[in-house]
């Protein structure tokens, strides 16, 4: 794999993991409106949302 292959890789992991995160708002709004924060399901939302904050904040600090 060269450089080019290896930054296009990059960029698609960064486009699928921010995608996966507004996926991820999105459905954590949802349960929100419906007054189910305190379910299981909106927790394991959370966690994940952090770590694909988390994530994005690398990568957004690398330039991708």
């Amino acid at each position: 794999m060269d450089d080019t292959e290896r930054l296009a890789a990059y960029d698609a992991f960064a486009a699928e993991a921010r995608a996966e995160l507004a996926r991820t708002d999105e459905r954590m709004g949802e349960l929100r409106a419906a007054g189910k924060v305190k379910t299981a399901t909106y927790r394991q939302l959370f966690a994940a949302r952090l770590t694909l904050k988390e994530i994005d904040r690398r990568l957004a600090g690398h330039g991708l």
